[in-house]
Formats: structure tokens, C-alpha cells, sequence
């Protein structure tokens, strides 16, 4: 990723989101910065009691002075407001929040002489974000909130927005819908291939609520078993029991509208499924993919040291470090091209997007293979050369890869399934 991208963020570790050099005088909810050098005289200037005079001196309009407009839009007493800090309800006119606000400031540590405080009120900074790795405590800052990639010191890249990996090309929107999808799909089957094999050869759906029925008898009078809809079918043709008479167990009625109605709608649910099981075990796949070479670093570490054996110097072997940096990008970008093609519709440019896809896949799964081979003296420079080439070529798919998607969104060419 350009450094350009990270260029414009800050990261701060929890003990230091306090130490910033302002003082936070708080009254009514409301803060007022005001800097170090001025902050003890303005303090004792603020607990004098003379408000009006010293917000007028500083151009402040007083936040407890409440305007004609916001009294109109004020709710009555009687109702119940929750409070931004710890949630609960209490009446409107209730002064909770500074309970809350400064029971919390007294809690605050005092440091280098200035009382250090911050807002409390979830999400109140939109420049603000907490790292999304588990354990770690630092909040990334960054100067106009977008959907962009931020690295957090811990190591943690994440789309800002929305809080996910990055997830390049794939707007936050789509990503949490197919993220969705997916948990329910793990749910579902529990990664229980043969079990959904089974379940594709000897059930059926009901043609009026789908749920999945199994046959346990010779009768092909079914009952849906689900409370909420009791449909009685034909287990052969799907359609509805009542205009079978008597034909208990021989169906002549295939080529009947509402029976092939009910047998298209399974086939078009089942092709569904399918569908979208093709490109979840492909996400799935490179997932698991980016684990494993999320390891070869520690075997390219190695690998790096057999060759310095080799009479090459240590910043002639740093190719491999940065294969495998390009190894893991274009796994991650993958990964997440299955998920926009998912939704995306058959056109001219879905068959370009396709042919970039393909293209950087063939070359992703050639890199790996270099990357894993063994390290021989006779070999050292012919898999050093193939490696430099293949890693810059990959660089440069994924790249062409990317903007093409880009130019897509831009000029709006892309045309989506509707789930």
C-alpha cells in the first residue's frame, strides 16, 4: 500500500489521548478548549461565577444559556432521555449527564498540572477511531473521515469507516452484507460438506416456505411440518396435493404449470446456492491462503539468513521479505474480488474484471510456489530472479486489477444483483 495512503493519520495510545496540550473546562456537557499557557487564569476566571463576561471576552456563546428555538424543540419533562455516557434512561430535565460528565473528570488523572480530560459521548469524534485488534489500546486520528485504509502501531490495517480488514475493491456497504451471508452459510452447515451433499440428494424444499424436507416414507402426499405453513405438496412434481385425487403413489401431472412453477422456483433456489457457494469457498480459500502466508515469514527469515551463508549481503535478500508483503496484498485483494463479483452482473466489463482476476490469481499461486521452494547454492540466483519478476508482476496486475474496479465506480459501469 503507498505510504501516501497512511500519510495523513495519527496513532495515540490510550494514556496519551489525555495528554494533549489543552485544558477542558466542561459545563453543561459542553467543552471549551482552551490552551496550557492561558488555563489556570481562565479556570479561576471561569469558577468566579461571572460567566457571561468571560464567554463574551472570549467569543464563546454560553452553552447552558438555551436558546428560544431549542426550548420550543426540547421534550417535555416527562419523558425519558437516555444519557450519552452511560445509557440510561432518565428524564429530560434530569441533570444526569454532568452527574455522569463530572463524576468521570473527578475520576481523571491529574497531569503536569492541568486537569486532562476528554469527551465521553460514543462516536462524538468522527476523526476518531479505536484500533479493531483484540488487546490493543491505541485510537488511530485522521484528518477527514473516509473509507481508506489506516495501520495502526500494533500492525492492524482497517478500513476507517467501517472498522473491517481492508477490504479494497469492495465498498463497506456489500462487505457487511456478504459477511453476513457467510455466518449464516458457516451456521448453516458448520463447513459439513458431505452433510450438505446429503442434504442435496435426499430433501426437497417446500414449494411454499422452502424450508427443507426430508422423506420418510413411501407416500408422496407431503405436510410441511413448519407451524407457520402446513402446505400439502406432491414429494415427484412439487405441486400442490389437491388436484392429485387419488394418485397416491403415481404422479402423472409433471408437465402441469404449478408443478413445474414449484420445480423451477428449487431449481433457481438451489442454483442460488451454488452460486454463491462457488465464490464463498474461493473467498474462503485465499482466507485460509493469507493465514498460511501470513507464516512464511518466519520461514522466509530463515531462508534469508541460509542465503547471507551464500556469500550475498543482507540488503541483497530482502526481496524475499518483500515478496512475501506482495504475496499477502494481493491474497487480501483477491479475497475480496470474489465478493464484488458475487453481486456483480454479467457485462462487457465483468468479463474484463474476470480476465484481471484470473490473471492475478495465476500469478499470486506462481509466487506462492517460489516462495515455498527450497534454497540451494546451484538455484540461488534463478529463484532470485524469478521471484523479483513475478513479485513486480503481480504488483502490477493488482494494481491494473484495482483501478479498473475504481474507474467502474467512478463512471458507473458496474450493474449489481439484487439480493
Amino acid at each position: 500500500m503507498p505510504k501516501s495512503q497512511y500519510s495523513a493519520i495519527q496513532v495515540y495510545a490510550l494514556a496519551a489521548i489525555g495528554h494533549k496540550p489543552h485544558t477542558y473546562v466542561v459545563n453543561s456537557g459542553h467543552m471549551m478548549a482552551i490552551t496550557s499557557t492561558s488555563a489556570i487564569a481562565t479556570s479561576e476566571r471561569y469558577f468566579d461565577g461571572n460567566l457571561e463576561k468571560l464567554f463574551a471576552e472570549c467569543h464563546v456563546i454560553n452553552p447552558s444559556k438555551k436558546s428560544r428555538t431549542r426550548q420550543m424543540n426540547t421534550r417535555s419533562s416527562a419523558q425519558d432521555m437516555p444519557c450519552q455516557i452511560c445509557y440510561l434512561n432518565y428524564p429530560n430535565s434530569c441533570t444526569y449527564y454532568n452527574d455522569c460528565l463530572n463524576k468521570l473528570e473527578l475520576e481523571l488523572e491529574i497531569m503536569t498540572g492541568d486537569l486532562q480530560s476528554f469527551c465521553l459521548v460514543f462516536q462524538c469524534n468522527r476523526l476518531l477511531k479505536w484500533c479493531p485488534a483484540p488487546d490493543c489500546h491505541h485510537v488511530v486520528k485522521v484528518q477527514y473521515p473516509d473509507a481508506k485504509p489506516v495501520r495502526c502501531k500494533c500492525g492492524r490495517q482497517f478500513c476507517f469507516n467501517c472498522g473491517e480488514n481492508w477490504h479494497d475493491p469492495v465498498k463497506c456497504k456489500v462487505i457487511i452484507i456478504f459477511k453476513q451471508w457467510l455466518k449464516k452459510w458457516i451456521k448453516k452447515c458448520d463447513d459439513d460438506s458431505e452433510t450438505s451433499n446429503w442434504i442435496a440428494a435426499n430433501t426437497k424444499e417446500c414449494p411454499k416456505c422452502h424450508v427443507t424436507i426430508e422423506k420418510d416414507g413411501g407416500c408422496n402426499h407431503m405436510v410441511c411440518r413448519n407451524q407457520n405453513c402446513k402446505a400439502e405438496f406432491c414429494w415427484v412434481c412439487l405441486g400442490p396435493w389437491e388436484p392429485h385425487g387419488s394418485a397416491w403413489y403415481n404422479c402423472n401431472r409433471y408437465n402441469e404449470d404449478d408443478a413445474k412453477a414449484a420445480r423451477d422456483a428449487q431449481e433457481r433456489s438451489r442454483a442460488a446456492l451454488q452460486r454463491y457457494l462457488f465464490y464463498c469457498n474461493r473467498y474462503m480459500n485465499h482466507m485460509q491462503s493469507l493465514r498460511f502466508e501470513h507464516k512464511l515469514y518466519a520461514q522466509v527469515k530463515q531462508k534469508m539468513e541460509e542465503m547471507q551463508q551464500h556469500n550475498m549481503s543482507w540488503i541483497e535478500v530482502q526481496f524475499l521479505k518483500k515478496a512475501v508483503d506482495v504475496l499477502c496484498q494481493c491474497r487480501a485483494t483477491l479475497m475480496y474480488t470474489y465478493v464484488f463479483a458475487f453481486y456483480l452482473k454479467k457485462n462487457n466489463q465483468s468479463i474484463i474484471f474476470e480476465n484481471n482476476q484470473a490473471d492475478l490469481e495465476n500469478a499470486t499461486e506462481v509466487l506462492s510456489g517460489y516462495l515455498e521452494r527450497d534454497i540451494s547454492q546451484d538455484s540461488l540466483q534463478d529463484i532470485k530472479q524469478k521471484v523479483q519478476d513475478k513479485y513486480r508482476y503481480c504488483e502490477s496486475r493488482r494494481r491494473v486489477l484495482l483501478q479498473h474496479v475504481h474507474e467502474g465506480y467512478e463512471k458507473d459501469l458496474w450493474e449489481y444483483i439484487e439480493d
